[in-house]
């Protein structure tokens, strides 16, 4: 009975049903406690589409957290890229947004990259000078939008991307992307390698500053994504300053998490756009019941340790890094 187990507990296929599981129980546990306010068939689709921004972001994280790096600029990213996107999209339509969105995160991204690999000083301070640096290009970019509205989507005819089916589309493309970029590339491989031991990978040969590079690029790329999906989905984007853009980083963390977490399992993509529609529906079935926003953000976060915590258990006898 035990190695029958074993067996199933280590079957491919055991993480990505225990994702479902527990967001049914969630669903059911919210539903049963507040039954008018909570999980209709409009509400769920209401949680994906929400989640599923998050999702790309987490993906786009997970490239370079799994190496050991972390960004604190993501935020002022999705701020910039998509205070871009809007300007673009008076003058060039769609083609202006797309763009706008898409090649201002990756610039960024490259940019970001270079900083960290030529200053050679952890990734959280450059990212934390970074991110001050794009809040203020950000609040410049929106002076130069003359419109009745700055940093608003205003026409109907360029909102197809803020509902189905399109933004499924947008994020159905990116997590294939994502999934492909960690199956078949070298970033893939490489990124676990550096990430288990960064000294060895380097004694094998692998060029790890590259990789790092490559991984800060390929994050920002879907935060250009995830720019478009929720300047659209919010219909504009404000500028900020003090730093206050740094709350838009750590949802879509939330998702990379599960997918570190179920990565054991060969499937961190499904792993992340799962668990991050699992947070939103916490976070949203806490509100239903009119939970006070601090508790929310407490029980939030503590689930989500849980969570990790019991699905990222090592085994007896391993060492943990």
């Amino acid at each position: 009975m035990n190695e029958k187990i074993i067996k199933f507990r280590t079957n491919k296929y055991y993480g990505i049903s225990l994702l479902l599981v527990m967001a049914i129980f969630f669903w059911a546990f919210f539903k049963i406690l507040s039954p008018q306010n909570f999980g209709s068939p409009k509400q769920l689709s209401d949680y994906l589409q929400t989640s599923i921004q998050y999702a790309v972001g987490g993906c786009g994280f997970y490239f370079i957290v799994v190496m050991g790096l972390f960004d604190m600029s993501i935020g002022a990213n999705i701020v910039l890229s998509s205070l871009v996107g809007v300007l673009l999209s008076r003058h060039f339509g769609y083609f202006g947004l797309i763009s706008g969105c898409l090649l201002t995160g990756t610039l960024i991204g490259i940019f970001n990259g270079s900083l960290y690999t030529k200053l050679r000083i952890p990734s959280i301070i450059v990212t934390v000078g970074f991110m001050l640096i794009l809040e203020s290009v950000a609040n410049y970019v929106v002076t130069l939008d003359k419109s009745d509205f700055p940093g608003k989507l205003t026409s109907n005819s360029i909102l197809a991307f803020s509902q189905a089916p399109w933004n499924y589309i947008v994020a159905l493309i990116a997590f294939v992307l994502a999934a492909f970029f960690l199956r078949y590339t070298r970033i893939g491989t490489y990124s676990n390698a550096i990430g288990s031991n960064e000294y060895v990978a380097h004694t094998m040969g692998i060029n790890v500053s590259r990789y790092k590079f490559e991984g800060l690029v390929l994050l920002h790329f879907f935060v250009g994504v995830m720019a478009l999906l929720t300047v659209s989905y919010g219909r504009g984007m404000l500028p900020v300053t003090g730093m206050a853009s740094m709350d838009r980083n750590f949802k879509p963390l939330m998702g990379t998490f599960f997918g570190i977490a179920f990565k054991k399992y060969g499937y961190p993509v499904s792993a992340i756009v799962i668990g991050e529609f699992i947070i939103t529906m916490i976070f949203n079935g806490l509100v239903a019941m009119n939970v006070p926003t601090t508790i929310n953000d407490f029980v939030t976060g503590a689930v989500l340790l849980i969570i990790v915590t019991l699905t990222n258990r090592g085994r007896q006898g391993s060492v943990v890094k």
